[in-house]
């Protein structure tokens, strides 16, 4: 059959495929798996805070049965960080004497909130989040009166100076070289700020410091695939939080901005398999009393439908960090997804948003020439960071028993399988660099 025998159909963010015209079986097509190697769902295991045990304990048994996982770090406790807490602004002790004229309202709110806890003084800090709190909570009455109480405790020298922090229990000491060797095995770190505060209640250049700067040492440190993600601490959705976020970050597991995307983030209850959209980020938070049916329930809820992707919440680890999962608890859990493989793709974070994103802005088309097959896959996004490989589904003639797959100087040889449409073979496929051919080959 002649090559200029055929025209190709193209759907852009669909299972996109090619139509042969003049063939005398229309079988030759090419579709865009959901998710890679054709798994019905993704799970991504996140983990916040950087607790020890996270490292002492989950890694150890991630990497042996091959799981990847991202790690929401609180940079300014890496050894080794350029950046500490700071308070941008005017001279603090400006604000603490304007707080003796002036009650705290909306005009001020911010710039004293970010503040209080960057004056050197125990429970500074706890003010502020106690603030955050009740603001994120809808009352931000109650949080400006938190914050003239704690002023007002300033300024009687009520609260006494910090001390050097000491070690937290079971504390690693982790530096950027642990982080660094991690990352070459796989993992993903995300920022999760400088010192995990409540970003609602800072004024915005102390806001934008702590995202900005946080990604400045992740990038020193782990280099740009690492400056990805972030995941604002609190799991705030705060809208001028998520803003200043994604307009540093690619991805915020607090928010992702895609129309295709139904978002049910770890305080919603319903039901992911309902969505029509053509993707859902279904998040749960694994607590301390989590129990383990409900932790299987979610992945096999999961795999009842091809677009769910189940992002899992982690803090503590063996006793140490929030709402601590046991190192058996996880190793049973872990255990039970990787009997699940074959159905399930585990990712990170980052993997996974990329290859939804190439996916819905993907074009493929088809041609037939002779013996080969050339498949040629493309999309607009920017090849930094974008060029994560997607994995085609190519129908080929049924009388076709072994093809050879050829992209630039990748090859592989393999055997066609069967479903209820044709013959078929799986493979993966950079875009946008250079056309695919599937070779049929003699035996």
């Amino acid at each position: 059959m002649r090559a200029d025998s055929l025209f190709t159909i193209a759907l852009a963010g669909l299972a996109a495929m090619s139509i042969s015209a003049g063939c005398r079986r229309a079988d030759i097509r090419t579709e865009i798996a959901k998710w890679q190697d054709g798994k019905t769902a993704a799970v991504s295991l996140t983990y916040d805070d950087n607790s020890a045990n996270q490292f002492r304990v989950a890694v150890p048994l991630m990497t042996r049965l091959g799981f990847p996982a991202t790690f929401h770090i609180i940079t300014g406790e890496i050894e080794g960080s350029r950046y500490q807490g700071a308070f941008i602004g005017r001279p603090t002790a400006d604000v603490v004497a304007e707080t003796a004229r002036v009650p705290t309202g909306p005009a001020n709110f911010f710039e004293r909130t970010s503040a209080i806890g960057r004056l050197g003084l125990e429970g500074g800090f706890e003010y502020h989040l106690r603030a955050g709190e009740l603001f994120e909570d809808g009352r931000p009455e109650d949080a400006r009166r938190v914050i003239d109480e704690g002023y007002a405790k300033v300024r009687a020298g009520l609260l006494r100076p910090e001390r050097p922090p000491s070690a937290r229990p079971g504390d690693l000491g982790l530096t950027w070289d642990d982080l660094k060797q991690l990352a070459a095995r796989g993992f993903e770190f995300s920022s999760h700020t400088i010192t995990h505060p409540r970003l609602a209640v800072l004024d915005d250049p102390n806001l934008d410091y702590e995202l900005e700067q946080s990604r400045q040492d992740i990038l020193d440190h782990l280099g740009a695939k690492h400056t990805f993600t972030i995941e604002c601490p609190f799991g705030t959705e705060d809208e001028r939080v998520v803003r200043h976020a994604l307009a540093r970050y690619p991805a915020s597991r607090n928010r992702l901005p895609e129309a295709f995307l139904e978002e049910l983030n770890r305080w919603n209850e319903a039901d992911p398999t309902a969505s029509a959209k053509d993707y859902v980020q279904w998040q749960r938070g694994v607590l301390t009393a989590t129990p383990m049916t409900a932790m299987k329930g979610w992945v096999e809820t999961i795999l009842r439908r091809d677009n769910i992707w189940l992002v899992l919440v982690f803090h503590g680890v063996d006793g140490i960090g929030w709402e601590p999962k046991t190192g058996a608890e996880l190793e049973e859990y872990f255990v039970f997804i990787k009997s699940l493989e074959d159905r399930l793709w585990i990712a990170t974070f980052q993997d996974a948003v990329k290859y939804m994103r190439e996916r819905m802005q993907a074009r493929v088309t088809t041609v037939r020439r002779g013996r080969a097959i050339e498949v040629d896959l493309r999309h607009d996004l920017p090849a930094d960071p974008y060029s994560l490989p997607l994995t085609l589904k190519t129908y080929v003639p049924s009388g076709w028993r072994s093809l050879e797959i050829t992209q630039g100087v990748r090859k592989a040889l393999v055997t066609p399988v069967r479903d209820e449409q044709g013959a078929f073979v799986l493979y993966r496929a950079a875009p946008n660099a250079g056309s695919v051919t599937l070779a049929r080959r003699s035996r």
